[in-house]
């Protein structure tokens, strides 16, 4: 199985942004346990602070290189219009991934208009929600 990561903008900042929300482990130190946790899966990984890259990534996995993309967006799960419009239009299913609860933050982050077009959203886990998300490519296939 092929998957593909993506983090959106300020999840370069896991390890020192604001530990009491997303803790004190960066992403980069995760990613190689979840590899080595999940040696039959490959996991490719992007980190950007831009909507378009994110977009590009989508449409370039979306296609059958990828069999599945867990997505945490960050804040353009809020604000984005393209990158749920990228994930309509490509053939791989994508799950959404919070790594804190956003029902329990402020209201604008209530609101996400990437879940719709997502298979499943995993929120409020921190980094353990990746994990699930992976778990549930394997469910489905």
């Amino acid at each position: 199985m092929n998957l593909l990561i993506i983090n959106g903008p300020n999840l370069n900042l896991l390890g020192v942004r604001e530990p009491g929300i997303y803790g004190n482990k960066g992403f980069e130190d995760y990613l190689q346990e979840l590899r080595s946790v999940y040696q039959d899966v490959t996991i490719e990984y992007l980190q950007s602070n831009h909507e378009g890259e994110i977009v590009d990534a989508i449409h370039r996995y979306g296609f059958g290189e990828a069999d599945g993309i867990v997505l945490n967006a960050g804040a353009y799960t809020h604000t984005s219009l393209a990158i749920p419009d990228a994930i309509s239009a490509v053939r791989t299913p994508v799950v959404e991934v919070h790594i804190s609860n956003v029902f329990r933050r402020e209201e604008f982050r209530h609101h996400s208009f990437l879940s719709p077009v997502c298979v499943g959203s995993i929120v409020g886990f921190g980094l353990e929600s990746y994990r699930l998300a992976i778990e549930s490519f394997r469910i489905r296939k």
